[in-house]
């Protein structure tokens, strides 16, 4: 027991033993704690402690503090100086006081105390003890509670002992300091565990009561202290229920985690499950996730449907207009600039075009196919001078991503504010430059495709059209937030720690949802073209499931937020608290790949059998 953790009680302390025991009593019959806890209160050694702690607060309390340190030299230089004055009785006197033996000698102790000179020199370990090559054998012995002890155990293959194959950060093992990874269990509750199987040890622990006696031989690595590792944070891409994982080897050594939750990895030595606990959650016990590698290999085997479904392809003849990219909105007929995406337009493509359209993309899903794990982030303090981190609205065709953006922009339109695309074509008498389109002559335009100044750009009607990242500074330095409507292939030319991006995916709901809040709904085909309008089909619903599917298995590691649009009511008033929960937080967890490009997060790995959970 460390006398220090009392010492805020004061002199009373073996006063509030009494009342402590009797609350303790009080429980003692119900709970096992308070059984243990009577029972260590009662102990003479304890009530001895007690007593031995007043008196060091006492003395504690007076702060002794010698005045001399080197009292014995002081009184020699002293007596040379008493022989040169005259010889009186009284010097005579002091002059063989200082002489005596026993003065001399109660002089040196004085100076040792003084000086802290009394702690006992030991006599250095023999060399026959250090070459010896005999076992060391530990007793551990660890109170058992209702929680498990928080280690796994597993068979050594070359040797058949079974040993501490992981110990969990947080549990009762890993507080207790006694018990580490590698070491051999030769006996539990004086029971040999000689030639038995993990699975026959568990129960062995289960029925203990009381406390558990581990004899041990610890492992030869332990002697070596291991630095202290850097904390790292890690955000889920993918929800995790361990009551649905048949693979995990103890449920309730598991932890449970939703896509976007903060991580704090405590191990990650082992090849297929790591080690961690929820943000703010370190001080409790650790557990088990599944590793990148491991949920890796899960997805492989399990690719979407949507990698290989064939596509569809037109047939010769069929000149029905599709737009590449079209968007659910309100019919309301309000009109606000900038809203345009006239560099995405819908054109006619013919049977040929569209085959190879297809095969390239077909190629492109299989060759950049990424399954979405974690991502390592790091804690960013905003300051109140910072500007308002972009807002990246990303999502398939149809799926209501403009009519989102549109609906924030008309609830607050001194927050939050849009980009005005630029374009090559002549101006129209009812547009305003900067307003309508910032409109610029072909050679600027392609000068600034050349020094990366476009997020993206295409060409329509012989004309470039295109999102300009001066478009988006302009909106930043106005200090509102600048919501941006991109493909997800384009996310990384703002991937920035320079605009640090907040990524909010909009998701269709399935295909029945689909039907019912869609098929009435019209979309418009061509920008220019008004009047171009065409309602959903079941195409373009099967069309845009897969599109969502094929663009989170892709870049579902650079979503924020993942908000599924049934109803347009219900995602727009998600997307706005979202928004402004972002806003208001003190501490954003960033990727690190903002701060350190060039150090990307290496895993420690080490191979083991899992055998059992105690």
């Amino acid at each position: 027991m460390r006398l220090t953790v009392y010492g805020k009680f004061g002199p009373s302390l073996c006063r509030l033993r009494s009342p402590a025991m009797s609350e303790t009593e009080s429980h003692s019959d119900r709970e096992e704690d308070y059984r243990f806890l009577h029972s260590m209160l009662m102990e003479k050694k304890l009530h001895l402690l007690f007593k031995i702690h007043e008196r060091l607060k006492h003395f504690e309390e007076c702060t002794p503090i010698p005045i001399e340190e080197n009292a014995m030299i002081l009184a020699s230089d002293l007596a040379m100086e008493l022989i040169f004055q005259s010889w009186r009785d009284e010097v005579k006197e002091l002059v063989d006081l200082f002489s005596k033996p026993h003065f001399k000698s109660l002089l040196f102790v004085h100076d040792a105390v003084a000086q802290r000179d009394f702690e006992p020199t030991l006599p250095p370990i023999p060399d026959d003890v250090l070459d010896s090559d005999e076992e060391t054998v530990k007793i551990v012995s660890l109170v058992k509670t209702k929680e498990p002890l928080g280690a796994t155990i597993k068979k050594d293959r070359s040797t058949g002992a079974i040993v501490v194959a992981r110990i969990m950060r947080g549990g009762a093992a890993d507080k207790s300091g006694l018990i580490h990874e590698g070491d051999e269990l030769k006996e539990v509750n004086g029971i040999s565990l000689e030639h038995k199987k993990p699975k026959e040890i568990v129960p062995l622990l289960a029925c203990s009561k009381g406390e558990v006696k581990f004899k041990i031989i610890p492992a030869s690595s332990n002697a070596e202290m291991s630095p202290k590792k850097k904390k790292l944070f890690l955000r889920a891409l993918f929800d995790y229920n361990p009551l649905e994982d048949p693979a995990v080897p103890c449920k309730d050594a598991a932890l449970a985690f939703k896509r976007s939750d903060i991580l704090q990895i405590e191990s990650m030595e082992d090849d297929t499950w790591w080690q961690a606990c929820h943000l703010g959650e370190s001080s409790t016990r650790a557990g088990l996730i599944p590793s990148q590698q491991l949920h890796e290999r899960r997805v492989a085997l399990q690719r979407p449907k949507a990698l290989f479904k064939p596509q569809r392809v037109k047939p010769p003849g069929d000149e029905e207009t599709k737009p590449e990219d079209v968007d659910y909105r309100a019919i309301t007929g309000i009109h606000i600039a900038g809203l345009r995406r006239s560099f995405r337009l819908g054109r006619k493509s013919t049977w040929a075009k569209e085959a190879a359209r297809s095969r390239r993309w077909s190629a492109v899903v299989h060759s950049t196919f990424t399954t979405p794990t974690y991502i390592e982030v790091i804690p960013h303090y905003r300051d109140p001078t910072d500007r308002h981190r972009l807002v990246l609205l990303v999502g398939p065709s149809g799926v209501g991503v403009s009519e989102l953006k549109r609906r924030l922009l008309i609830s607050d339109p001194d927050h939050y504010g849009i980009t005005v695309p630029y374009t090559t074509r002549e101006k129209s008498r009812q547009e305003i430059d900067g307003v309508d389109y910032h409109f610029v002559s072909v050679h600027k335009f392609e000068e600034d495709i050349l020094n990366q100044r476009f997020i993206e750009y295409g060409r329509h009607s012989g004309h470039y059209y295109g999102t300009n990242l001066d478009s988006v500074h302009r909106v930043m330095a106005e200090g509102k937030v600048c919501l941006l409507d991109v493909h997800p292939c384009k996310i990384k030319k703002v991937y920035t720690s320079e605009f640090k991006p907040y990524v909010v995916f909009v998701k269709p709901p399935r295909i029945e949802e689909l039907r019912l809040t869609r098929r009435r709904a019209k979309f418009i085909c061509d920008e220019e073209d008004k009047s171009s309008m065409r309602i959903f089909s079941e195409e373009d619903f099967e069309d845009m499931i897969d599109s969502a599917e094929t663009m989170e298995n892709q870049c579902g590691h650079l979503f924020d937020k993942v908000i599924i649009n049934g109803d347009i009511a219900l995602a727009f008033r998600e997307l706005k608290a979202d928004l402004k929960r972002v806003e208001e937080e003190d501490v954003q967890w960033i990727p690190a790949e903002w701060i350190c490009p060039s150090s990307p997060t290496q895993a420690r790995r080490s191979c083991g059998y899992l055998g059992g959970w105690i």
